[in-house]
């Protein structure tokens, strides 16, 4: 698939069956959850599942823990089918290739994790291969594998290859490191031996708590598939994304980078919330995206030195707290802020007058027939106010760019003027395609001004969450691309501006380039959890909410557990019924703690290394 970053269109993907519906091709992108009941409980499971349908999921997903597991999907089924309830059940499989074997005879569809389905669970050891040893180890993967791909085969089960970035073997990190290269090549690994055993029922998911992984690897493995002659479809999700408008935000953030390229045939929003509530969101966020579908065509150009794969921040000067090495800034428009509200704007955009009161820390933007050299304010200029930009002697200066405006006069100007910021306006249907353009026209013409995309939406109170599902969706993707210097989100309804401040921050903080608060990296819970995930979330974030810049990573059990924990400063992990184990990154300090002290003790924790560094 050669990517158009510039016009939105759909990956044509191989068609795999699950049950009666099928996914790929031309089929609708799928939406999906997972229950959180234990799948040996026939009557919670199936109620649960039931609730996910009628919700609008197209596949239900239940932990399969072990072999009685395995086997109640069956009752289960049964009993969904008794109800009318047709939708196909998927099999979440870890650690004993058996229990799919078992699972594959009953179910539509077996996820199974390459990262620990044969090999050893990831112990963080660093091994050492010849050639002919590693070889060897495909060859273990083969003759595990293929008698699960006989038993699909004949019940026309399909088989979800689901590599977790906190999950990779030891092996695979010992040779590739941890890098996108080494996820995918554990996902390729078992491609290779389904195609060599003509089995091609098969969708593929990569996913990670960390977005600019989770889509970056996408990325590479689609071409990599591509280079392969493989074809088949992806599913999207983000990992431990979390609970409330933060899981919401992680999870469009790293969904809609991938779903704005066209990638994408069946998706999961993973909440840490009701699983039935993940199916909305999903739902808000693919029909976002694919509503781009048909807009009017952007005749972009990419710049010789971007890498989609392997981006790298463009290159811009630095003027101020904007651009260069600087973290991305945020602007909001208001004529009024809250000066006590939990997130303060770089920039404030006041149209034509000052306010009497200023913010303290704050920077104001003001229309340039109105500026008068005030400290701290700096002009803006439309496209049509081009030739006044060099009348005014500001050491900062905005101007909005749309891209398709006569570019000759623009670029004349920047050119003239490297002092100036530029404001990247879209009202395109596609404004990811038409950012793009606009950046990599300026990016060719040798142009280093900084750039902050902005887009208006529309919403009304209590549509908080849309705007902060699409505006993530929009936006997130150009700081994983790393050609954005900042972020500009204006709203024509009655959202609060500290509402839609809070939303870029957030924004910012899911695509990994600005932490301004603490980050909770929680999953959405399944049949394994150990504890009640949503009472525990809240009582960690009410004790630690003050602590900024830290990572917080709070799991149900172990099976991603120490993995996704590497990218967190401190981990809560159930361990057991009842106890906890707590990590500092991917190294486990106290095992086995009474879940009414383990919220404590992280708090110790933390505080011990605050004073002892």
């Amino acid at each position: 698939m050669t990517i158009d970053l510039f016009n939105y269109r759909r990956r044509q993907s191989s068609v795999t069956h699950v049950g009666q519906t099928p996914m790929g091709g031309q089929q609708p992108i799928r939406l999906q959850s997972m229950t959180t009941t234990s799948t040996l409980d026939t009557d919670a499971s199936a109620r649960q599942s039931a609730a996910i349908a009628a919700a609008g999921g197209e596949y239900v997903r239940l932990t399969t823990q072990g072999v009685r597991e395995a086997e109640n999907m069956a009752n289960i089924s049964r009993r969904l089918r008794q109800q009318g309830v047709m939708v196909p059940l998927v099999a979440d499989v870890h650690f004993n290739p058996h229990v799919a074997e078992v699972a594959a005879a009953l179910v539509e569809k077996v996820r199974i994790n390459p990262g620990n389905y044969t090999d050893p669970a990831r112990q963080f050891r660093s091994l050492s291969y010849t050639d002919e040893e590693y070889a060897a180890e495909i060859d273990k993967i083969e003759r595990r594998l293929v008698p699960l791909l006989d038993i699909c085969r004949q019940h026309h089960t399909a088989l979800r290859i689901g590599v977790n970035h906190g999950s990779l073997s030891d092996r695979i990190m010992s040779r590739y490191g941890d890098t996108p290269e080494g996820i995918v090549e554990s996902c390729m690994e078992f491609l290779r031996i389904c195609r060599k055993h003509d089995f091609h029922d098969i969708v593929i998911s990569i996913k990670a708590s960390n977005t600019v992984v989770m889509v970056l690897s996408v990325r590479l493995l689609v071409e990599r598939m591509d280079a392969e002659d493989m074809h088949y479809p992806l599913h999207l999700g983000v990992t431990e994304a979390g609970e409330g408008e933060d899981g919401r935000i992680r999870s469009a953030v790293g969904i809609g980078a991938l779903l704005a390229d066209g990638m994408g045939d069946t998706l999961r929003v993973s909440l840490s919330e009701a699983p039935e509530r993940e199916i909305p969101v999903a739902r808000h966020l693919r029909d976002h995206v694919i509503s781009r579908q048909g807009h009017a065509p952007i005749p972009g150009i990419a710049a010789p030195d971007y890498c989609y794969t392997h981006p790298e921040r463009r290159h811009t000067t630095t003027l101020g707290n904007i651009g260069g090495s600087q973290v991305p800034v945020v602007i909001c428009t208001a004529k009024e802020y809250a000066a006590d509200a939990a997130f303060k704007p770089d920039y404030l955009y006041v149209g034509s007058q000052m306010p009497e009161q200023r913010l303290e820390g704050v920077e104001y933007i003001v229309d340039y027939n109105a500026w008068d050299g005030t400290p701290h304010t700096y002009p803006i200029f439309s496209h049509q106010a081009l030739p006044f930009v060099g009348m005014m002697p500001a050491e900062r200066k905005f101007v909005v760019l749309e891209y398709g405006c006569p570019s000759e006069e623009y670029i004349a100007c920047l050119k003239a003027h490297p002092e100036v910021v530029v404001v990247a306006m879209s009202r395109h249907q596609n404004p990811v395609g038409e950012w793009r353009a606009l950046i990599h026209e300026l990016w060719r013409a040798g142009l280093t001004n900084p750039v902050i995309p902005c887009r208006a939406y529309r919403h009304g109170s209590g549509e908080a969450e849309a705007l902060q599902i699409e505006a993530a969706a929009d936006m997130g993707v150009m700081f994983i691309d790393a050609l954005a210097d900042g972020i500009w989100l204006m709203n024509d309804g009655s959202i609060p501006a500290e509402t839609i401040t809070a939303t870029a921050f957030s924004i910012l903080q899911a695509a990994r380039c600005r932490v301004s608060a603490t980050e909770y990296i929680s999953c959405p819970g399944c049949g394994r959890t150990l504890y009640d995930l949503q009472q525990t979330i809240a009582r960690v974030k009410a004790a630690t909410r003050h602590l900024s810049g830290l990572k917080i990573a709070i799991m149900g059990c172990i099976v991603n557990g120490p993995g996704e924990m590497a990218d967190a400063d401190y981990g809560y992990v159930g361990a057991a019924r009842g106890r906890i184990s707590l990590y500092r990154r991917k190294e486990c300090i106290e095992k086995n703690i009474p879940e009414d002290q383990a919220v404590e003790r992280l708090l110790a924790l933390i505080e011990s290394d605050r004073k002892h560094p």
